[in-house]
């Protein structure tokens, strides 16, 4: 039986879905995406959110914006997107972006805006993980 995709943020392959519009690819996921083994998705674009948007946080269980928008359904829009994704193609791995309210595993920002970073999930990386899929960052394909 021929191995199942990864899931990967999108942003990681180099798409330009991240929220300030840059791109930053990391090329061991690149290198996954071309060699017909990793899917890319972008929970965020695919909640309705536009590229580039305000920075979000989790702050109290919610997702919100720089400017002070709630954006929590959006977020779980996207989530919910992304695991009808990965129980479609039979992922049950996934490398997300580390720190991101969307993909963040094991460590997000605390929703002040100052880089203050606390332990938890974002609302994607969380999803999956309750769904049985393995979820990593790019950090821990480092090294």
């Amino acid at each position: 039986m021929p191995d199942t995709p990864i899931l990967v943020s999108a942003c990681l392959a180099g798409i330009r879905c991240r929220y300030n519009g840059e791109v930053e690819s990391f090329e061991p996921v690149v290198d996954l995406v071309r060699r017909g083994r990793a899917v890319p998705f972008c929970p965020e674009v695919f909640g309705g959110l536009p590229t580039p948007r305000a920075p979000c946080e989790i702050r109290d269980g919610r997702v919100v914006d720089a400017d002070g928008a709630d954006r929590t359904a959006e977020f779980r829009r996207g989530a919910g997107e992304g695991l009808a994704l990965a129980k479609l193609m039979s992922c049950r791995e996934a490398v997300l972006k580390a720190r991101s309210p969307s993909c963040g595993s094991g460590e997000v920002y605390d929703g002040t805006f100052t880089a203050t970073r606390v332990a938890g999930d974002g609302f994607f990386a969380r999803l999956l993980k309750e769904h049985g899929i393995s979820v990593r960052t790019e950090e821990d394909l480092e090294g």
